[in-house]
C-alpha cells in the first residue's frame, strides 16, 4: 500500500524482478529453483511459473520452508542438483557470505544462475542477526570471487530515495500512530520523484538495493 514506510522500496524491488525473470528465466527450459533463506516465499508467485519446482530452505523454526539448513547455512542438497538460486535480502543477514554463495554454487548446475539481492544502504533490521552492507565494487568482488561471472546489474532505489528513506524511517517514531500512513504517504511520494531525476547509472553505482544475477563458472 502507499501508505506503508516501504511501499517505494518493494515496488521498485518487485519491478527489477520482474525485469530479471524476462530477461535470464522465462521462456527458457524450466529449471529447479532453491529460495536460500526463503523466509516467508514473498517472491514464489513471480518466480514459480517459470520453474520446474521451486524449494525454499531456511533456518530450524520457519514453517514455510521445505528444506532445514545446517546451523552454518549449509544447504542439504547434492551438488549440482538445482538451476537457480534465488537469495532475496538474505546477505547482509548471515554469519559468512563467502560460506553462504560457496553453498548457493554448489548447489547449482553448470552455468546454473544465482539471483541475489541485498541491501547497500538500509537501516539495522535484526533477522535474527544483521551483519553487512555493500558497496557496488565490494559486492561485485565477493560475488566475483565465489566463482560467478555477474550478467545482470540493477541498483534498485538511488541515493535520493533512499536518504528520504532513511529520514523517514528515523523520523518516524516523533508521529502519533494515527498519522503514520499519512506520514509514509507523502515521503513514498518524495521518493518516486526523487527517484523519477536519478540516472540508473546512478543507481547501479549506489543503491538502496543491488540485485544481480551471477552465472556460475
Amino acid at each position: 500500500r502507499r501508505t506503508s514506510r516501504v511501499y517505494w522500496h518493494l515496488s521498485k524491488l518487485r519491478q527489477a524482478y520482474e525485469a530479471v525473470i524476462a530477461a535470464h528465466i522465462a521462456g527458457g527450459p524450466p529449471a529447479a529453483l532453491l529460495d536460500y533463506g526463503c523466509g516467508n516465499r514473498p517472491y514464489q508467485p513471480l518466480f514459480a511459473p517459470h520453474c520446474a519446482n521451486y524449494r525454499g530452505a531456511d533456518l530450524a523454526g520457519n514453517p514455510d520452508a521445505d528444506l532445514t539448513l545446517a546451523a552454518d547455512g549449509s544447504i542439504p542438497l547434492a551438488d549440482e542438483s538445482v538451476g537457480i538460486v534465488l537469495s532475496s535480502q538474505v546477505l547482509e543477514h548471515v554469519v559468512s557470505p563467502t560460506h553462504y554463495l560457496a553453498e548457493a554454487r554448489r548447489v547449482l548446475k553448470p552455468n546454473g544462475l544465482l539471483v541475489l539481492s541485498t541491501h547497500g544502504v538500509w537501516q539495522f533490521h535484526p533477522d535474527p542477526t544483521d551483519f553487512w552492507r555493500w558497496t557496488s565494487d565490494g559486492l561485485r568482488k565477493i560475488v566475483d570471487e565465489a566463482g560467478f561471472e555477474i550478467v545482470d546489474w540493477r541498483g534498485v532505489m538511488g541515493p535520493p530515495a533512499t536518504a528520504v528513506q532513511l529520514w523517514q524511517d528515523s523520523t518516524q517514531h516523533v508521529v502519533p500512530q494515527l498519522l503514520r500512513p499519512l506520514y509514509f504517504a507523502i515521503h513514498q511520494a518524495i521518493m518516486a520523484a526523487a527517484d523519477w531525476i536519478c540516472p540508473q547509472a546512478a543507481r547501479d553505482r549506489d543503491a538502496c538495493v543491488y540485485l544481480l544475477v551471477g552465472r556460475k563458472r
